[in-house]
């Protein structure tokens, strides 16, 4: 990557980027936090059902997609830190899964490593451009792929658990 001429209004983009997805990482968690303890909250409150024969396929559905939307909303907000250690013949800048401005990252370099990686980048402006991209570039992949995947999966459980234990108890007092 080469940066033809470093400026301010660059930085102040890469700054704004990296806050929208520090946004968008907490969202993420505030949402399945939210699904999570609806959910857990439903469980308990549906296990009465399940001595009244009537309510009781409908309990034992929503009970289920209960505790599924509770483990996908867990796994959402899971921290998921990878052993992607730089290896000893890259330098930070040119391997492309590892990311020295993380902690999961860096935090598996000895100090002496990491300040060595640090200098090398903070005096060439191309290598700190591509850097704070790479990281931009791999916390968006994370959101999608990880955090926003399992809050959808999350949500579409817990309205799938609630509309098929609805139609079943409905069902199950027509016939």
């Amino acid at each position: 990557m080469e940066v033809q001429q470093p400026a301010g209004h660059l930085d102040q983009m890469l700054r704004q980027t990296r806050a929208h997805h520090v946004q968008l990482s907490q969202m993420a968690d505030s949402k399945a936090n939210m699904i999570m303890t609806v959910a857990s909250i439903l469980v308990p409150l549906s296990i009465r059902y399940l001595q009244t024969p009537q309510f009781q396929p409908a309990a034992y559905i929503m009970i289920g997609f209960c505790i599924l939307t509770v483990v996908l909303s867990a796994f959402a907000a899971l921290p998921n830190i990878k052993n992607n250690r730089q290896p000893g013949n890259l330098s930070a800048a040119q391997n492309p899964s590892f990311n020295l401005l993380f902690f999961g990252s860096f935090s598996k370099m000895d100090y002496p490593e990491f300040k060595d990686a640090m200098t090398e980048v903070m005096n060439n402006h191309n290598q700190a451009y591509e850097i704070q991209i790479r990281e931009i570039y791999l916390m968006g992949r994370y959101l999608a792929r990880s955090k926003y995947r399992f809050v959808r999966l999350a949500y579409l459980s817990f309205i799938t658990g609630i509309t098929i234990s609805a139609g079943v108890y409905v069902l199950g007092i027509y016939l």
